[in-house]
């Protein structure tokens, strides 16, 4: 069986941000609607490519109890979540479950910890696992029958879907899956606020571990690193470069039930685009079923003064 495991809150952004210039509101009561339009496009275009047995979204909800206990500034440079997303998620989340994918979501845990759970699960029992996500740290989960499709960059939409196997994120990062997690203790993680060694950048990294196998082994081997400058400060700062093993570490112990298939919804699909006042997307919809479009359609959703891109563009764990 082959899962679609999506991360929630990566999509979401992606899809807010490509749909923010349109500045799409529901007519009646100009309530924000464009990260629907762009989030139900991605889903039906993400599971038509795909073909998966089964589907599934997670999405964080509340903060990640194990990041913030060992660091409280965990994310804490990041921008507040955009109001039009915090009004549209309780929407996406209901369209999502209407159109037969699965929700995942739990009180103090990550979505990334969720994702990371199911994958040990389902890998386990023989099921191949597709991770929809821009998230660098998911190519630790990288492997076998699980693979990893990261969104093309933002500047560069035409570069496509990029399906990552074990030996591309090799490729991208220049150690395999399994030491990707000791390779961002050593770098840092900016898009989550978790400093690296002040002056180690991706090469010395590689290299470092490259030479001695692990983050273990480049720390015991600190007083024979090259360059020779960072020897004092890997000493001094160890204790907190294995806090950060354990921060990008994804942890798969949690609950994880797969339950039974969840069917879509097309009638109730139909009712949630007519009440939101989709009618462009839901004449999409029914045409893409090969149902009759309605008699006599209404207006298409207003745009209310629109806006001009955020230059800096989704900064949700995007990499690729």
């Amino acid at each position: 069986m082959r899962w679609l495991l999506i991360d929630g809150f990566n999509l979401v952004f992606r899809s807010h941000f490509a749909m923010e210039r349109s500045n799409l509101r529901r007519p009646s009561d100009q309530f924000p609607t464009g990260a629907l339009h762009g989030w139900m496009k991605a889903l039906l275009d993400l599971r038509a490519a795909e073909q998966p047995d089964r589907c599934a979204v997670f999405f964080d909800l509340g903060g990640s109890d194990r990041h913030l206990a060992v660091l409280p500034e965990y994310k804490a440079q990041r921008d507040d979540t955009p109001e039009d997303i915090v009004l549209q998620l309780p929407e996406i989340k209901v369209l999502t479950s209407l159109l037969g994918f699965q929700v995942f979501e739990r009180r103090g845990v990550e979505a990334d910890d969720l994702i990371a759970t199911a994958v040990r699960r389902l890998s386990a029992e023989g099921h191949a696992c597709l991770i929809v996500s821009a998230d660098k740290d998911f190519g630790q989960c990288v492997g076998g029958p699980v693979l990893q499709l990261a969104p093309p960059p933002t500047a560069n939409p035409a570069a496509g879907w990029r399906r990552l196997d074990a030996a591309a994120v090799e490729e991208k990062f220049g150690v395999p899956p399994r030491l990707i997690a000791d390779y961002l203790a050593l770098v840092g993680d900016t898009s989550d606020n978790i400093p690296g060694l002040r002056g180690v950048g991706p090469k010395t990294a590689v290299k470092w571990l490259q030479e001695h196998g692990d983050l273990a082994g480049v720390l015991a081997a600190a007083d024979r690193l090259q360059p020779e400058r960072f020897r004092e400060q890997v000493k001094a700062e160890a204790d907190r470069i294995r806090a950060n093993l354990g921060l990008v570490t994804f942890r798969t112990d949690f609950a994880f039930e797969p339950g039974e298939p969840v069917t879509e919804d097309t009638a109730g699909v139909e009712a949630f685009l007519e009440r939101m006042e989709m009618l462009a997307t839901l004449r999409r919809y029914r045409s893409a079923r090969g149902a009759d479009a309605p008699a006599e359609p209404s207006p298409e959703p207003t745009r209310k003064h629109p806006k001009p891109a955020d230059p800096a563009g989704p900064a949700q764990g995007e990499l690729f």
